[in-house]
């Protein structure tokens, strides 16, 4: 009996040795959360770039029933859709915030892994590319008039000049 109790013991010990633990689920925490640390002028002042940007006023940009239509809101705003939690602080209003481009930042906002970026990209943020983009510019769009990208691209820019040497 004690021999298939220890047998137990230590294939249970064994599986949670190699299953692995739920990992962290990333959220989405909100331009305000970013502009605590991104709105810094040695850092390029990104958050202020952003607010000024069409992306910020992605939202106010729909008009009539486009205000509530699936097919534009998806694009319009990164938390439409979202299932959120009680602890994420992003609303459907932002618009088109940082974490539609650079990913949920929960799990990389800290200053100890931003100041790292292999750290922070581990941790989730993306480094958007042309794809990234045109999942929202594209042909789908009823507003659509082409996308360059190198040309809209110059339009977002918020470098941080602290970073780029």
């Amino acid at each position: 009996m004690f021999t298939k109790l220890l047998s137990f013991v230590l294939v249970g010990g064994l599986l949670l040795a190699v299953v692995p633990a739920k990992a962290q689920q990333k959220e989405y925490i909100g331009a305000a959360k970013c502009k605590m640390c991104h709105n810094k002028p040695p850092q390029g002042e990104q958050y202020n770039k952003w607010a000024a940007s069409p992306h910020a006023k992605a939202m106010a940009s729909l008009k009539g029933d486009d205000a509530k239509n699936p097919k534009c809101l998806k694009c319009h705003s990164t938390a439409f859709g979202l299932k959120l939690s009680d602890t994420q602080t992003i609303t459907v209003a932002e618009g088109v915030s940082c974490e539609s481009c650079h990913g949920p930042g929960s799990a990389y906002k800290s200053p100890a892994i931003m100041k790292d970026m292999a750290k922070a990209m581990a941790a989730g943020l993306i480094m958007p590319d042309e794809k990234l983009c045109k999942k929202c510019h594209n042909a789908e769009s009823p507003n659509f008039k082409g996308f360059d990208y190198k040309t809209y691209l110059a339009k977002i820019a918020h470098p941080n000049p602290a970073k780029v040497k």
